[in-house]
């Protein structure tokens, strides 16, 4: 059991460089993620990785914080928000963005890429409609560990049966050695690139639609509303935002209202009283 000053210096690290808010009935993931640091390190436990944090290693504090922030991840999670983005958004933006023939898509927080590969995929099935388009996914986290895993394309025989149709696994992926490694033109849809939601934004540029999923429900309301405002700043008038199922606006932040009839996606609050269809609008 953690000293309780240990505990807070570790709890208020981890809310500093990251926004994770760990409380003491969480302290069990401390002892889950931190111990096979410890045993990488040659160090006891974790208090030996306070020790060494409270003396300021940069290193083990970047490690530590990717540790507490690797989150799981599978191919099409949850379903809906890829259905929604299939039947309802994607044509709305072939329409909308026709004049200019491009689209950005933005995959915050996203472990090692199942939620950027899942949106390429879609986008690849529908490869006639944008043929002569642009289109650019950014797939952003944390973790560089993970960034590397995802860049790698290579899932496990479990990660891929997890939310991967059949069909589509039989497509896109080949097997190799105990692994399946997704098609390299998949991987070429997708750039990805370290990113800490609590920093600076505006270099990723503007985005049409920003999928953040299972992200705002680690974070306390206040940094929650930082988040929020910092990705309103990416859309333009007409952007969309998709949260995780148990995740909200609402009393959070003004700078997006729901979606009418489309659970879990968010517009750009403009003001005026939510219309009853969702007009995307073009913009340059």
């Amino acid at each position: 059991m953690l000293r309780p000053d240990d505990f807070d210096f570790l709890a208020r690290l981890l809310k500093e460089r990251s926004g994770l808010v760990i409380t003491t009935d969480k302290s069990y993931l401390l002892e889950s993620r931190l111990m096979p640091l410890a045993r990488q390190r040659n160090l006891k436990g974790i208090e030996d990785i306070i020790a060494k944090l409270r003396s300021r290693d940069e290193a083990l504090a970047r490690d530590v914080t990717e540790a507490m922030t690797t989150n799981e991840s599978f191919f099409f999670r949850d379903g809906k928000p890829f259905e929604q983005f299939r039947q309802t958004i994607l044509p709305q933006l072939l329409a909308s963005r026709n004049p200019r023939k491009s689209i950005r898509i933005w995959s915050a927080a996203c472990s090692s890429g199942q939620e950027a590969y899942s949106l390429a995929m879609i986008l690849k099935e529908d490869a006639a409609k944008l043929a002569g388009w642009h289109v650019e996914i950014v797939a952003t986290d944390i973790s560089v560990e993970m960034l590397e895993k995802a860049k790698a394309g290579l899932y496990s025989q479990f990660e891929v049966q997890r939310g991967l149709p059949i069909q589509l696994l039989v497509k896109y992926f080949k097997k190799k050695d105990e692994s399946w490694q997704i098609d390299s033109s998949l991987r070429a849809m997708v750039q990805f690139r370290e990113c800490n939601l609590l920093h600076e934004l505006r270099a990723l540029g503007q985005f049409d639609v920003v999928f953040c999923r299972n992200v705002l429900i680690y974070f306390d309301q206040p940094t929650k509303a930082r988040v929020l405002e910092s990705i309103g700043k990416l859309l333009p008038e007409d952007g969309v935002l998709f949260l995780g199922g148990a995740e909200t606006v609402l009393g959070i932040s003004d700078r997006f209202k729901p979606m009418p009839n489309q659970r879990g996606i968010y517009c750009i609050n403009n003001g005026a009283a939510a219309s009853p269809a969702f007009p995307l609008k073009a913009t340059s």
